[in-house]
């Protein structure tokens, strides 16, 4: 009898994988400064495996600065040509450029919204989408409320967050369920 635990197949075997899928993943976050770190990850990410920046993760964490977005919003050429020598990030030009531009962004939906969570969650309703995956295949590429997400914060300045990146931001922070259904997560969350 087998008692390994069902998971979504895209983990694999990797720990660290393992650790972020059955700790982290689609697990609801509402706190400003998670969002923040996952956004400014995922925008890394674009391109790349989640692999890769999860690796890399702690790197980020300490070259920017916790993932402080007040901090982010006021880095100055000196602290960016310093990004781009930091080999423990990912030393894209455009995406660090990103990562300041979409601070201030996002502060400014603070502002408007009260706080960039009420806003986010706004697309959904306020509540996660559960979907009933057999497969991780089965999942669309996108859908209206990411399209339209995507749409409004291109239109509010934010770079890198095209509809997958996107996707997989709602994915990681619980907006959207995608675990599979035998996933033993999938009830958990």
């Amino acid at each position: 009898m087998n008692l390994e635990k069902q998971r979504c197949e895209w983990c694999g075997t990797d720990p660290l994988y393992v650790k972020y899928h059955d700790e982290e993943w689609g697990v609801p976050v509402k706190d400003d400064k998670i969002l923040f770190e996952f956004l400014i990850l995922e925008t890394f990410q674009a391109g790349l495996s989640w692999i890769t920046i999860l690796r890399k993760r702690e790197n980020f964490r300490k070259a920017f600065d916790g993932f402080d977005y007040k901090l982010i919003a006021t880095y100055d050429q000196a602290k960016i040509d310093s990004l781009l020598q930091d080999e423990g990030i990912i030393r894209n030009k455009l995406k660090v450029h990103s990562a300041i531009t979409n601070a201030k962004a996002f502060m400014d939906i603070q502002k408007e919204f009260g706080s960039f969570s009420k806003y986010m969650w706004g697309f959904v309703d306020h509540k996660p989408i559960k979907n009933t995956w057999k497969s991780h295949k089965d999942a669309p590429a996108t859908t209206a409320e990411i399209d339209a997400l995507s749409k409004d914060l291109k239109k509010r300045g934010f770079k890198f967050v095209g509809s997958t990146v996107m996707y997989a931001h709602m994915q990681a922070v619980g907006m959207i369920n995608d675990h599979v259904i035998n996933c033993f997560r999938y009830s958990e969350v």
